[in-house]
Parts: structure tokens; C-alpha cells; sequence
């Protein structure tokens, strides 16, 4: 289906604003992003690597898993998803998977976020990014912590909660 008509409100670099008319329908805001990958990358020892950086947004530092605009041209989710976990954490990962994916919010905007699970390399080849700073905690902890509302992130508490019980990449998971 398409609206009847589009007015664009506002463009930026990773975003924009459409104003769009729809038959029966008040007018609706609509916020358009290429989309995301975000990855739960699991060390041999089970460990969850997440950041911790600050989001203007929410006005705070949140606890993440390694995620990243879709915005360099010609590249897939996979290959992103791959990227931001070097950048972000100076990890590598040996072995990758599609976990899910799902749209950020339905209601006013069509952003689709990917999300993979990998094992990692236990140590990192490199440095964190800038204003990043790197943890590790235990998977069975951080899937407790999101089955209990602590994880306010949604993809990563997605990333979590669908990676309870699944086999790891490379074969079974922690405590199986």
C-alpha cells in the first residue's frame, strides 16, 4: 500500500521525515533510517561482550550489544554486523549467525533491525571506539537480567532472550 500523498517534513544523514496522507486516516509522521545489525558476540568462555556508551537520546549510558547503522553504501547486514563489533570492541568473531530480526517501531517508523549472535575471539585485537567502554558478563546472567526487565535495550534484550537455550554457533551452548 502506498499514502495518498508525501510531503517531506525533514532529511538528515541518517534520517528523515515524511508527512503522508492516508485514505481514512489523520496524517502520520513517518520516520525512515536504512536500518541496523546488531550482534550478541559469546566469547569460548561464555561471556556476553556488550558497551557501555552514552545515548543522547535517553540521556544516559546504556549497556548494549555491538550494533550499527546500515549506512555504508553497498553493505549487507552481516558484513556490518561485523564491522561494528571490530570498531566497536576490537574483537574479531569466528562464526556468525542470523538470529531474528524485527522493525524498531511499527507505529511511525519502517527502521529494521537485524540481529546476528557469533562467537568471538576472547581477546580483542584492538582498541574499543572512542567514548565505548567494553564488558563481559556471563551469558546465563545477562539472559536472567533481561528476562527480569533489568536490560532496557530493546535489541539486546531480544538478542538475549532468543539466545536462551539455542545451541552456540559452533555447537552447544554454555551448560548444555
Amino acid at each position: 500500500m502506498e499514502p495518498r500523498g508525501t510531503e517531506p517534513a525533514f532529511r538528515g544523514r541518517f534520517l528523515s521525515v515524511d508527512v503522508e496522507d492516508w485514505p481514512g486516516q489523520p496524517l502520520h509522521e513517518v520516520l525512515h533510517r536504512p536500518g541496523a545489525a546488531a550482534v550478541l558476540p559469546i566469547t569460548p568462555s561464555g561471556e556476553v561482550i556488550l558497551v557501555r556508551q552514552f545515548r543522547p537520546a535517553v540521556r544516559q549510558v546504556t549497556t548494549e550489544i555491538p550494533a550499527g547503522v546500515l549506512d555504508v553504501e553497498g553493505e549487507d547486514a552481516l558484513t556490518c554486523a561485523t564491522r561494528e563489533l571490530h570498531e566497536e570492541t576490537g574483537h574479531r568473531l569466528t562464526v556468525i549467525e542470523f538470529l531474528a530480526g524485527y522493525y524498531a517501531s511499527v507505529g511511525f517508523t519502517d527502521e529494521y533491525v537485524h540481529l546476528f549472535w557469533a562467537e568471538a575471539e576472547g581477546e580483542p585485537e584492538g582498541e574499543p571506539e572512542v567514548g565505548i567502554e567494553v564488558i563481559r558478563r556471563p551469558l546465563g546472567e545477562m539472559v536472567t537480567a533481561a528476562r527480569n526487565g533489568k536490560v532496557r535495550d530493546a535489541k539486546t534484550a531480544m538478542a538475549l532472550l532468543l539466545a536462551d537455550g539455542r545451541a552456540r554457533p559452533s555447537g552447544p551452548g554454555p551448560g548444555r
